[in-house]
């Protein structure tokens, strides 16, 4: 009974420090009423960050980076006009060599250079119209963590 017991507490202690590890995001904060979670990946060299709705659609990745991904932005794909850490950016289309699966209309990537060495690779999962707006603009919004900014250590 004692050894069940402090195999509890172990597993209590372990869970705790696994949720106090997330509360320390090095995503970009999220207004609560987007209603979005945040599901993080962090390596020596660069910060995942995927977005999912309450329904546990993935609507949008964040990857920040030292490295450029050189991500190829085909001018014919460009949409709309937008910016993402105080710069300037284009919304694409992505390059899918052709295809146009379901939803492909309101899908949309870009790359953002906004600091010295500093890359942010956005791309957007919107299930129509109205949402891929509202990505655009919760996107516009997001303010960089120190630790976030820091990526690419």
């Amino acid at each position: 009974m004692n050894v069940l017991r402090a195999v509890v507490c172990v597993c209590l202690l372990v869970t705790a420090g696994a949720v106090a590890a997330q509360s320390t995001s090095e995503c970009p904060s999220l207004p609560a009423s987007s209603g979005l979670q945040w599901q993080e990946l962090a390596q020596r060299d660069f910060i995942l960050c995927k977005a999912t709705a309450a329904d546990g659609r993935e609507v949008l990745s964040l990857t920040l980076s030292a490295r450029n991904p050189e991500l190829p932005l085909n001018r014919s794909l460009r949409q709309e006009k937008g910016s993402f850490a105080g710069e300037t950016l284009y919304w694409y289309q992505p390059d899918l060599g052709g295809q146009k699966p379901p939803g492909y209309e309101t899908r949309r990537i870009t790359v953002v250079k906004f600091d010295k060495n500093r890359f942010a690779q956005i791309a957007l999962y919107a299930g129509d119209k109205s949402e891929l707006g509202s990505l655009q603009t919760l996107a516009q919004g997001m303010s960089l963590t120190p630790s976030a900014v820091a990526a690419g250590r």
